[in-house]
């Protein structure tokens, strides 16, 4: 069972904190890491016109969980505008140590951008897992510089057929004994109504791949309507929990933060759902995107998460949470 401790009624990253001065939109997606006792932020930052194509992939940190520092520019987009860019828009950096490589690797999502037709969704498609690599060897190489390292995964002939224009929207490796796994993520955007956002799994002898999609099982129905973004940790007891943006309601809503469950990390239950107190999130409009699931000790666990203030600017919250 997981139980809310602590609700934070304000973001602890939002507009006008030192560091956004060149942030349009806000914060989307990513991941943060705890090493050594620091908390690394990795995130997909909305920096101009147009939005979510205009894109930075950043690396902050905080001592204390509660005040971050921005530290640098791990990657820019062009921004390109009209479909030509196979590197228009960056999304959803994820760092993962690779020991047998002793060294972090970052994977980021990257598109293609078009104004949307009416008859289908350009803004971000034909979507491509990169891999970048720390040029620093040893964990301390957590905050770069990345150098690219080549392509994961991409739509083409062995794209299942739940997969769409979208391409690949999400991708979030872990290992699983002796291998490792991926959830990844498409849409059919190539029409409207588009009717479900899914997942599904991959697998690779080693990070750096070769990557294969496991389309025996997928896609992977955590929700029937919309799963996207989920990122996973092994607990305690050796099994999985995948914390995932969307809810019940509708695509995404105010108050709700979804997971899944799974003994082996390889088949996962239907979503289940933790619902916040409405009444101590005045600042937030919109739900996004967890970005972690962090012990802290004594079953208590720390869960950053992006969601969209009143203005429309994207701002990281913060819940503590204890699972029993």
């Amino acid at each position: 069972m997981i139980t809310i401790l602590n609700q934070h009624e304000k973001p602890v990253l939002f507009k006008g904190v030192a560091g956004t001065e060149n942030n349009q939109f806000g914060f989307e997606g990513g991941t943060i890491v705890k090493l050594d006792g620091v908390y690394h932020l990795f995130t997909s930052e909305m920096v101009g016109m147009p939005m979510w194509v205009k894109m930075r992939l950043a690396h902050w940190i905080s001592d204390d969980r509660l005040h971050f520092r921005r530290q640098s520019t791990l990657f820019e987009s062009s921004g390109n505008y009209d479909g030509t860019d196979p590197r228009a828009a960056f999304w959803s950096p994820m760092p993962v140590y690779d020991e047998l490589e002793g060294r972090w690797s970052l994977t980021y999502i990257a598109y293609r951008c078009a104004p949307d037709a009416p008859d289908r969704m350009l803004i971000n498609h034909e979507g491509k897992i990169w891999r970048a690599v720390s040029a620093v060897l040893g964990e301390a190489g957590i905050g770069g510089p990345y150098e690219d390292a080549g392509i994961l995964m991409q739509p083409g002939v062995d794209s299942d057929p739940w997969e769409g224009l979208q391409g690949t929207d999400s991708f979030y490796p872990y290992p699983v004994g002796d291998s490792w796994y991926a959830f990844y993520g498409s849409a059919h955007t190539q029409k409207f109504p588009i009717d479900w956002w899914g997942v599904g799994l991959a697998s690779a002898p080693e990070l750096a791949g070769p990557w294969q999609r496991c389309s025996s099982i997928n896609p992977v129905l955590i929700d029937d309507k919309f799963v996207e973004n989920p990122m996973v940790r092994q607990l305690e007891d050796g099994s999985y929990i995948a914390w995932f943006d969307g809810g019940p309601e509708d695509l995404g809503c105010r108050g709700t933060i979804g997971y899944s469950l799974s003994a082996d990390g390889i088949n996962w239950s239907k979503g289940n759902y933790v619902w916040l107190d409405s009444a101590k999130m005045d600042w937030q409009k919109l739900m996004r995107t967890p970005l972690c699931f962090i012990p802290e000790g004594d079953g208590v666990y720390t869960l950053y998460y992006t969601a969209m203030d009143h203005s429309g600017y994207g701002c990281i919250g913060l819940l503590d949470l204890k699972l029993s």
